[in-house]
């Protein structure tokens, strides 16, 4: 979302949530992930970013329904974090892309 909005603030924002987070969930948003290829543009990333948000769902709905409810939910707060109660047009529809891959699972 840093990328369709203005970065700094967006991803100041984003970050807040995300440390903000309890739980298991909180435990494995706070480590630094190892190996991770970002990509050069937006598309890039989405294409990495968005089936592993359907993929993590489904795994976590799977073994622990509750914590996948954690998940989807510290996600969505770091989304309206991210908007900052204003969403441009392009954070709004980032924001359906990520929900949409969170509920495809």
């Amino acid at each position: 979302m840093s990328a369709t909005g203005s970065a700094h603030k967006v991803a100041t924002a984003g970050s807040i949530a995300l440390t903000s987070a309890t739980g298991p969930v909180g435990h494995v948003l706070a480590k630094a992930p190892k190996g991770v290829k970002y990509g050069k543009t937006v598309a890039d990333l989405a294409d990495q970013v968005l089936p592993a948000l359907t993929a993590s769902m489904s795994l976590l709905k799977q073994q622990d329904p509750a914590e996948a409810g954690n998940f989807r939910g510290t996600v969505i707060v770091v989304i309206d974090a991210a908007a900052q109660g204003r969403p441009s047009p392009t954070l709004a529809e980032m924001a359906r892309k990520i929900t949409e891959a969170l509920d495809a699972a």
